[in-house]
């Protein structure tokens, strides 16, 4: 195996004099933030901006990706690929209409097509949040025959994790490294080999968690459908759950608390299942098989909200705490249709909100599922809804972001574009926005 961490230039005193810090409340360590919903306690959280105005910094991204960039301790973590891979046109989220004039096309690789000595290369960067200057870059070269992908994306799909101390990469090959806040590596594995090939149809993107010491990851793929739980400082296996064999999931876990202990849920193509993520003993299921599972569930007030994915899928509220099946007994209401194909749930002060592939907004009361508000809005959305500060924040792809004031109806502040591609999901740290698009870094705000 190959390891080349580069220190780009930037003062050593700069590098070694910042502390190693666990992440703080304000910080976004992980895909969908603090608690994995989307949701940021930070005030005074932008409301305009363009590609010139009220843009604290840009900084250019060693490869592409569309992984969402994660914060902590005034550092900024982001993955991406060097070397253009495998890929195939896959179906377009726009429907009845020109897909590329709506704005929706391929990933944009740009510079990072190709690594001047030919390999692929997995890159975790780290930047200042503070000026967007790069702090560290390590590489990882790919190994073995790379799966293909949709052309939308590729094998730095999966976001990073951190704890403050340590960062997490995982890629679509099953490669997975562990680094610390210096980007020293600490342990790696493949997973691709170890275990099982990652072969699932349009590409693996499920994201790396952290619950306790615990790194918890989900590879539901043709060859072997499984959960794998590591010890975060070590690599070293603490349980690994066989899940069946035909599952598939794009889907990141998600862990909710309750009375009776926390619950480790995911979203896959056969149904909606809780485990016990201290050991992976098994606890619930729910729902009906669904074709491409992609959305992360949420939490808010002790209900489990979930939309399962696939072209204006069904979305449902749930309680957790069941055991076996629980589809009679703890589905609170369920929606047959209307929901996203890609992006999760928003779930903000009592209500839900949803934009869909084709530029549709619904919001829904958290309560019963019934709709409030319905219009097209317009755009092209991948990315995950955001809120906070009473607002809810839409990120398309072409580059434009819709803030809404949060409430019954959609109330547009403001329609803000960077002029660059955006299929990332946007972070929140700091009272500022980071936006990820197919070349840069981009930190909105004061």
């Amino acid at each position: 195996m190959t390891h080349a961490a580069h220190a780009l230039p930037v003062a050593a005193t700069l590098v070694f004099s910042i502390a190693l810090a666990t992440a703080q409340a304000s910080d976004w360590p992980q895909w969908r933030g603090p608690q994995g919903t989307g949701l940021s306690d930070d005030r005074n959280l932008p409301e305009r901006w363009s590609a010139t105005e009220n843009i604290a910094w840009k900084a250019p991204i060693a490869g592409a990706g569309i992984s969402t960039p994660v914060v902590a301790g005034g550092r900024i973590y982001v993955t991406s690929q060097i070397g253009a891979g495998v890929s195939r046109q896959g179906p377009r989220l726009v429907q009845g209409e020109d897909a590329a004039a709506a704005g929706e096309r391929a990933l944009a690789t740009g510079r990072a097509a190709a690594a001047a000595d030919g390999r692929t290369w997995f890159v975790v960067e780290a930047f200042d949040a503070r000026n967007g200057a790069r702090l560290w870059e390590h590489r990882l070269e790919a190994e073995g025959e790379l799966p293909a992908v949709h052309d939308k994306h590729n094998l730095a799909s999966p976001s990073p994790v951190t704890d403050g101390e340590l960062v997490f990469g995982w890629f679509g090959t099953g490669q997975l490294v562990a680094l610390d806040a210096r980007g020293k590596p600490v342990w790696q594995r493949h997973l691709g080999r170890e275990i099982a090939p990652f072969d699932i149809n349009w590409g693996h993107s499920s994201s790396p968690m952290l619950y306790g010491d615990l790194l918890i990851l989900l590879c539901d793929h043709a060859p072997a459908s499984y959960l794998l739980a590591l010890d975060k400082r070590t690599g070293k296996e603490r349980w690994k759950v066989d899940r069946g064999s035909g599952r598939s999931s794009y889907s990141t876990p998600f862990v909710v608390d309750t009375d009776s202990g926390p619950e480790l849920i995911v979203n896959s193509s056969e149904r909606i299942d809780a485990y016990d993520p201290r050991t992976g003993a098994f606890l619930w299921h729910a729902a009906d098989a669904n074709r491409f599972p992609i959305p992360t569930p949420v939490v808010h007030e002790g209900v489990v909200y979930a939309s399962r994915g696939y072209r204006s899928g069904p979305y449902l509220a749930l309680r957790p705490g069941g055991r076996g099946d629980v589809s009679s007994s703890h589905v609170v209401w369920q929606v047959p249709t209307g929901a996203p194909y890609v992006a999760s749930l928003l779930v903000y002060q009592g209500l839900i909100y949803m934009a869909t592939d084709n530029g549709i907004l619904t919001i829904a009361d958290a309560a019963d599922g019934s709709r409030v508000w319905q219009g097209r809005v317009g755009g092209v959305f991948s990315a995950s809804p955001v809120a906070g500060d009473g607002k809810v924040y839409l990120l398309s792809e072409t580059g434009e972001t819709i803030v809404l004031k949060a409430g019954r109806g959609a109330q547009i502040i403001a329609r803000n574009s960077v002029g660059e591609r955006t299929l990332a999901s946007m972070a929140i740290a700091g009272g500022r926005l980071f936006l990820r698009s197919d070349e840069h870094l981009i930190c909105v705000g004061g």
